[in-house]
């Protein structure tokens, strides 16, 4: 029964952290200053959980990303919804 458990909060943790991998590269990240990558990682999850929120548009993580990036009005509508 525990091991199952275990074994379930592993599988999320691992799940969240591909998704943070591929989504914002975070494997990839040179951040070594104090807290400077607890700090990002911890901004990541946010924009993370703001755009698994979204149902406005449909694609993936990724390309909700870039629609925020570049189209500001898009970026609003994702921030108004905090």
């Amino acid at each position: 029964m525990i091991q199952k458990c275990v074994r379930k909060h592993w599988g999320i943790e691992n799940k969240v952290h591909w998704i943070l991998d591929v989504a914002f590269r975070e494997d990839h990240s040179r951040k070594r200053n104090e807290n400077a990558a607890q700090n990002y990682s911890c901004l990541n999850r946010i924009a993370l959980n703001l755009l698994k929120k979204d149902q406005s548009i449909k694609r993936g993580i990724k390309g909700k990303r870039l629609n925020a990036a570049w189209n500001n009005d898009y970026l609003l509508k994702l921030l108004k919804n905090i």
